[in-house]
């Protein structure tokens, strides 16, 4: 059975806009307060009294249960939820059994955290869209920014990055209409930030300076070896 329900609104069924987070660690924790920050409804579930009594108030609604149970979260109306996050991460077991209730409702959309190859690989086997390893993540990202002049690195299905990054001499005081990158370099700049601005979408008429910041897509490689321009 759940325990400890605790809500601003009183608890109700799950609205359209809501996203249920199983397991409030560091990262469901985090998740779940940047969906309320913007205005998401979340519904919070975790195991420890402790944990959840962290959350009252901070959450829409926080519930101590065992989501390791189809009745448990039938109860809570996880079923007529659109989204899910499953947060779990140092309990593989409590991980795969709760993602294997929710895919039974065969409705809401699952992200899963995974702590290693093999966790990931079994979610994805239980046919998991949405894996998501967090430090692994973090760590290949860090490694680019460390290895080189990029200011922040995103990456993609198929090779595909946008990083951000200084522009190199090259493309510096003239329109960039005139300066083809793409077709030198194999990236596009498609926005830019002047200092002490915001961010723009760039033009063929763009002129860029040493001290503007630029968004560039391409793949990894060809973005890099951009960034790394003198």
């Amino acid at each position: 059975m759940a325990k400890n329900v605790f809500s601003r609104n009183g608890y109700r069924p799950a609205l359209a806009d809501s996203v249920v987070v199983i397991g409030l660690g560091r990262f469901g924790g985090a998740l779940a307060l940047e969906l309320e920050a913007q205005g998401t409804e979340v519904l919070g579930i975790d195991a420890s009294e402790e944990v959840v009594q962290s959350y009252n108030g901070r959450l829409t609604h926080v519930v101590r249960a065992d989501s390791t149970r189809e009745d448990v979260l039938r109860q809570l109306s996880v079923h007529e939820f659109d989204r899910a996050v499953v947060g779990i991460g140092s309990d593989i077991e409590a991980s795969i059994l709760t993602t294997s209730r929710l895919l039974t409702f065969h409705k809401p959309q699952i992200w899963a955290k995974a702590i290693s190859d093999p966790h990931a690989e079994i979610l994805e086997q239980l046919g998991v869209n949405h894996v998501i390893r967090p430090e692994h993540d973090m760590g290949k990202r860090v490694a680019h920014l460390v290895r080189g002049s990029l200011l922040d690195y995103v990456e993609f299905e198929d090779d595909f990055v946008m990083i951000r990054t200084s522009p190199p001499a090259e493309a510096q005081d003239r329109p960039l209409g005139v300066l083809h990158m793409r077709d030198k370099y194999g990236i596009t700049i498609v926005a830019v930030k002047r200092p002490g601005g915001t961010w723009g979408h760039t033009t063929a008429q763009t002129v860029l300076y040493e001290e503007d910041q630029i968004i560039v897509q391409g793949s990894k490689a060809q973005a890099e070896f951009f960034s790394n321009l003198p």
